[in-house]
């Protein structure tokens, strides 16, 4: 019975059955998916326009005070007097203008904060474009993911269809029990319930990555694409801290931090200095102490009398403000060698884990699957065996795609640590 019944198992692989489809969407690429995330984010959209609020300010910051001018009038006669009543003829009219003058460099510093707080809104705005960039990427690893798992089920729902159809000819010939052949067919539902969960993660996945674009496109419509494997040899942590100390934004949104609180602290020392108000006006009338000037010409100064209010409490908090960026910068700091120290350590573990099946496990498990299949075919090994081989490859397959994802988000953890996508 074995030889009418047997079959060569030589051409199945794990590629997919010959069912037509509708042809795929064009994937897009990485590099593609950034682009669009760049040009469409609202957040990042509107984060960018309080960047250019920040730049408008410095244009506030570095104007000068208005001058004053004031048109007063006195001497108007409002009743008569004596029989006698001339109401403009003692009228005097003054044209009065103003200006205070700032001293110890009060615009310059104020400008020079403003473009401080500029550098330091741009830091932090390419701060938030690091950690988007980071929910976006692992948004789209997660749909490379679910591909790969979503790909692996098919394969495997189709391998084990070619089974059943070899077990019913096996059945038919009279070398399997019904017993046996039910509990092929029953297994089945497990590799199709395995698909249509695969099936509704991918949905999901590309619905998140949508969402993040601002992307009405229908989900059937849409497709990434990229290398879903290991990627090259890590470099020694030591690069990855040097890289991060140069790009992380954070910190150096807190160094500017420190460098706009000492300038501040300028501003307060200056602000606590007297600005005098230059006056000057112009009459037309008889000056009391001349009758014969009609025209004159009036120049004052006015001088605050900083005796209480010499600005004390904002030199203090400026001051003590500079202190406090400095523990700011110092904790910051501590925080990017810890997040690469960290990231750094999950991805080598995953490199670790990730090799051996590379190198053996896959290849081992499709051995022995194909092993057992072939002695299960010929009475050699028992159902159990198998069911248990079968099982024990999709196992490891799954396994495999789920560390490589895995791999993959931890990557993007280094690249948020460091700052800049250093790995693929």
């Amino acid at each position: 019975m074995g030889g009418v019944v047997s079959f060569s198992l030589g051409w199945l692989s794990l590629a997919p059955g010959n069912a037509q489809a509708p042809p795929a969407p064009t994937g897009l690429s990485w590099d593609q998916v950034k682009a669009k995330f760049q040009a469409a984010n609202p957040t990042l959209k509107a984060d960018a326009i309080g960047v250019d609020e920040m730049r408008a300010q410095e244009i506030t910051a570095f104007l000068r005070p208005n001058p004053q001018f004031t048109l007063s009038s006195d001497g108007t006669q409002i009743t008569p007097h004596g029989g006698a009543w001339q109401p403009t003829k003692g009228t005097q009219m003054v044209s009065t203008f103003s200006y205070l003058h700032e001293r110890e460099h009060k615009r310059e510093l104020r400008l020079e904060s403003a473009k401080e707080g500029t550098e330091i809104a741009s830091s932090l705005h390419s701060d938030l474009y690091r950690n988007l960039l980071f929910n976006l990427r692992v948004a789209f690893i997660g749909v490379l993911q679910a591909k790969a798992v979503l790909d692996l089920t098919k394969q495997e729902l189709d391998y084990y269809d070619h089974i059943i159809d070899i077990s019913r000819e096996k059945f038919k010939a009279g070398g399997m029990a019904q017993i046996d052949l039910d509990r092929v067919e029953l297994q089945r539902v497990q590799y199709e319930s395995d698909w249509q969960a695969a099936e509704v993660s991918l949905q999901t996945a590309k619905l998140l990555l949508l969402q993040l674009l601002d992307d009405k496109t229908p989900v059937e419509q849409f497709d990434v694409d990229g290398p879903f494997d290991l990627s090259k040899e890590l470099k020694p942590l030591v690069d990855f801290r040097q890289l991060a100390l140069d790009n992380r934004p954070d910190l150096r949104a807190a160094v500017e931090s420190i460098q706009q609180a000492r300038t501040n602290y300028k501003l307060a020392v200056s602000n606590g200095s007297t600005d005098p108000t230059f006056s000057g006006w112009y009459s037309y009338n008889p000056s009391f102490n001349n009758p014969n000037d009609q025209q004159t010409l009036g120049l004052s100064i006015s001088i605050p009398l900083r005796i209480f209010d010499r600005n004390q409490g904002e030199k203090k908090r400026t001051q003590l403000d500079i202190g406090r960026n400095q523990q700011v910068e110092d904790g910051t700091r501590a925080q990017v060698f810890n997040d690469v120290d960290s990231s750094y350590a999950q991805v080598k573990s995953n490199v670790i884990l990730l090799r051996p099946y590379k190198e053996k496990y896959l290849a081992q498990a499709l051995r022995v699957r194909e092993t057992v299949t072939f002695a299960w075919q010929r009475g050699a090994a028992s159902l159990m065996d198998f069911l248990n081989a079968q099982s024990d490859y999709r196992q490891v397959q799954l396994s495999y795609v789920q560390l490589v994802g895995a791999y993959l988000t931890a990557t993007s953890e280094l690249n948020l640590a460091v700052g800049s996508e250093v790995l693929p």
